[in-house]
């Protein structure tokens, strides 16, 4: 398919545009001008002989129908009930006489009818309009067609000017149209090319006052920063990925030599490398773990699987699961859940699980120097709020927005995260959004961070 650039298509457009006005004018000005001409009269006579119908019990009447007959250039004819004339104004207009069609319309006793005339000698047209205005009086005003054969010659002629003047005026004006719409539009593809070709610090701009423009350059202009945010967040992911995958294989290569190097007789020593080696594959297999689990929910590929459950037995569970942190490291985990003995919901059970351990684990790595984490939920009308809370340094305001990203936290340091891969709340995040739930984050400077979401009661 042949391509056409926007310019010359806004052009062409705006040509035949202006051709079709002017051809338009042609058959409306030169080739029905004799039509609506003949309309024109057939449709005055009869507004004059409607206006004669409210006057004509006035006693200047008469008076009144030779100004309308002057100034109308019609001739008016006032008849009884035997065709005798009582009035007929004077002028050229009043040359068309038929007493055998006035008699006609008296015999055919109808109100009102147009007649189109013929002088047989002089082969000239008039129009008639008959109307009858009580028993005995009837108003007869007719007005002659004037050939307009030489009119409309001259019409031709003016219309030859008019037209090449239209014409080239169209073309000009088209011309300017066409770049002023075009250029803005030119502009934008060019840097969106240079973008595709991965040149993303390139801005769209426009100089263009036209909204439409102003909105898309800025629409465009933030799914670049998105563009780059994602391109930054995929070089971090990389990095982090590589650093997480790096250390335990380092880790598992320089305790399977200490093993080789050591006496096989030294059985504790064995043992203890060889749950530092066990230790660090579960770390490699929580982390590609979280990465196909992520992988399977941004890309919609694993479907909820909804379930009634109650919600308190859940996170029980998963507090006694962490009841080994509590014993080995002095932990405090709390769970609070007043006045609410029972809260079945229905959900993904899997998921939502693995939403209450991601951020238990993520409240864990994070608390103050008390260990203490509280999960807590709170019923209001409307709501069900489950809240996760540690008394960590909390989160500056710049990053709230982000924290749910992946490895957000280490764009600035990167963590070895004692309880998780660094991808838990992102995982939070998109199984959350796949439940329609409310979520969020509040966090206080060196007083802890809570992160909830929300279960509607009527969901």
């Amino acid at each position: 398919m042949m391509k056409n650039k926007l310019a010359t298509k806004i052009f062409t457009y705006l040509l035949i545009f202006s051709l079709f006005i002017l051809i338009f004018l042609f058959f409306f000005q030169v080739i029905f001008i004799d039509t609506f001409y003949e309309w024109t009269k057939t449709r005055t006579i009869k507004k004059l002989s409607e206006d004669i119908l409210i006057t004509q019990n006035d006693t200047s009447l008469y008076d009144k129908f030779d100004k309308i007959s002057y100034q109308e250039n019609v001739c008016i004819e006032l008849s009884n009930n035997n065709g005798d004339n009582l009035y007929s104004s004077h002028g050229n207009n009043c040359r068309f006489r038929s007493k055998t069609i006035k008699r006609n319309f008296i015999k055919s006793n109808k109100k009102t009818n147009t007649f189109n005339l013929v002088n047989n000698f002089t082969k000239e047209k008039s129009i008639m309009n008959a109307k009858k205005l009580s028993n005995n009086l009837y108003i007869f005003i007719s007005t002659s067609l004037i050939p307009l054969d030489s009119t409309i010659s001259i019409i031709e002629k003016q219309l030859i000017v008019v037209s090449a003047v239209v014409l080239l005026l169209s073309i000009i004006v088209a011309y300017f149209i066409s770049k002023r719409l075009s250029d803005p539009i030119i502009k934008i593809s060019k840097a969106a090319d240079l973008i595709a070709k991965g040149k993303l610090k390139t801005n769209f701009e426009t100089t263009s006052d036209i909204k439409e423009l102003i909105d898309l350059t800025n629409s465009l202009n933030d799914m670049k920063n998105e563009l780059e945010k994602t391109e930054e967040l995929k070089k971090d992911l990389m990095a982090n990925v590589s650093h997480d995958l790096k250390t335990p294989l380092t880790m598992i290569k320089a305790y399977a030599e200490l093993i080789l190097d050591i006496n096989i007789n030294d059985k504790e020593k064995c043992i203890n490398n060889l749950n530092i080696i066990i230790e660090e594959v579960n770390r490699l297999n929580n982390l590609v773990n979280d990465i196909l689990v992520l992988t399977k929910v941004e890309s919609n590929l694993d479907k909820l699987e909804k379930t009634e459950f109650d919600l308190i037995k859940l996170i029980e569970k998963i507090v006694k699961q962490h009841n080994i942190y509590v014993i080995k490291d002095g932990y405090n985990i709390c769970f609070n859940h007043d006045n609410i003995d029972k809260l079945i919901i229905e959900a993904d059970k899997k998921k939502i699980e693995q939403v209450i351990y991601n951020l238990l684990n993520n409240a864990l790595n994070y608390t103050g120097d008390d260990k203490k984490v509280i999960i807590k939920i709170e019923d209001d009308d409307k709501d069900y709020t489950i809240m996760v809370i540690d008394s960590g340094k909390g989160i500056d305001k710049k990053e709230i927005d982000h924290i749910f990203d992946r490895y957000y936290r280490s764009k600035k340091n990167h963590k070895r995260y004692v309880y998780g891969t660094g991808l838990g709340l992102s995982i939070v995040k998109n199984i959350l959004l796949t439940h329609n739930y409310d979520y969020g984050v509040t966090s206080i400077k060196n007083k802890g961070t809570t992160f909830y979401f929300k279960i509607k009661k009527d969901a």
